[in-house]
Order: structure tokens, then C-alpha cells, then sequence
């Protein structure tokens, strides 16, 4: 019997949710070794390392989700949008355990200790800023939310270009002694949104030419 394109579509999405999946079972796998033989896996910092690992894996994944569209539409296979969807989730559930970290290992679950760092350190306040933008897009991310809100759910999801700036600007903030990592990511991002507004003007302009060819 055959495999209908749908079946394969499923299917697909098993090995991507491994690959998804993969930086977080390595992560858990060196805290375990850490609990086991303490400064063996997570460096002279734990906390802070586990911290940069799960916020790193967010921005990554963030920017993979970005680069979903403009691939589909390089290769001309516009079903590759259907993947979005997880990693984008992926992208969320990476940021909020980046978060929870910081909230238990560095900030002691005090709120005193997040509002005072949410006043005076810029990169967490714009990290803050990042996951509540990404909430509401994971929350509305099934096709029942899509049919409820219709055009509006487009618009809403549109919020995920500036939790990607916030995103990046938090690991810039954050960098102390090297700048590469946030120059690659800064870049990537650069070129995802040009690559998008170079589709919208291209689309507007063959709109116009048929427009005025009608």
C-alpha cells in the first residue's frame, strides 16, 4: 500500500523531534555527570553554563524557525513550512528552561532578585522581553487558534521578529570577552530578514504587473 504524502509529512516530523530534541538529552546528560563528579562537565560555573547552553539552543532554534520560509521557498518545496510549527516550539520550550534556570540557580526564585535584575541589567530585561513575545506564539501555535483568529493570528504571530532582535541583543549584552558567537547569529538574522523583504517587494511588484496587465 502506498505512503500518501500527508503519511510521509508525519512521519518526517519523528526524526526532526529527535534532532530537536538532541541538545537537550546531551545537556541533561553533563548535568547528570556533574551531580556525579562536580566540575567535570559544566565548567568552574554550573549554573551559568547550563544558563548560556538552554539560551543558546533557544536562539538557534529561533533563527531555524526564521529560516524555514525562505528554504521552502529556495527549494520550492512549500511543505517544509509544515516543520515550522516544532521548531518553533522547540525554539519556546528551549528559552523557557533557559529562563526556569536562571529563575532557580542564579536568582533563587527570589522576585525581588528578577525585579531588581529586570531594572538594572539591560540583557535580562530584553531576554524577559523575548520569552513573553514567544508565550502568546507557542499558546496560539495549533490550527485551532489559526481558524479562531483568522488574519489576526498572522498578525500575532508576526511577534516572533522581535523576540528574535531581543533574542540576539540579550546574547550581545550578555557576551563579555567575545563577540563572534553574537556577530554569526547577528548576521544570520540580518540576512533572514533581508531575504524577507526582498520576497515582499518582489511579490508587491508581480501583484502591480498583473494588476495592470488585468
Amino acid at each position: 500500500m502506498a505512503i500518501t504524502r500527508e503519511r510521509w509529512l508525519r512521519l518526517a516530523k519523528i526524526p526532526l523531534f529527535i534532532l530537536l530534541a538532541t541538545p537537550l538529552a546531551l545537556i541533561a546528560a553533563d548535568v547528570w555527570r556533574e551531580t556525579q563528579s562536580p566540575g567535570s562537565a559544566l565548567g568552574a560555573d554550573p549554573a551559568e553554563e547550563l544558563t548560556h547552553r538552554l539560551g543558546a539552543w533557544a536562539l538557534r532554534l529561533l533563527l531555524l524557525s526564521l529560516a524555514v520560509s525562505p528554504l521552502a521557498r529556495l527549494l520550492r518545496q512549500p511543505t517544509l513550512v509544515r516543520f515550522r510549527r516544532m521548531v518553533g516550539l522547540w525554539a519556546f520550550a528551549y528559552a523557557t528552561l533557559h529562563f526556569i534556570v536562571y529563575l532557580g540557580l542564579l536568582a533563587s526564585f527570589s522576585v525581588a532578585v528578577v525585579v531588581a535584575d529586570l531594572a538594572k541589567r539591560p540583557y535580562i530585561t530584553v531576554g524577559f522581553a523575548a520569552l513573553m513575545a514567544l508565550l502568546p506564539l507557542a499558546i496560539t501555535s495549533t490550527r485551532r487558534w489559526q481558524r479562531r483568529l483568522r488574519q489576526r493570528w498572522k498578525t500575532l504571530h508576526r511577534l516572533v521578529y522581535p523576540a528574535a532582535i531581543a533574542a540576539w541583543l540579550h546574547l550581545l549584552w550578555l557576551s563579555k570577552s567575545s563577540f563572534m558567537e553574537p556577530f554569526i547569529y547577528g548576521s544570520i538574522l540580518a540576512l533572514l530578514f533581508a531575504e524577507r523583504i526582498a520576497f515582499r517587494v518582489r511579490t508587491e511588484r508581480q501583484r502591480r504587473l498583473r494588476r495592470s496587465q488585468a
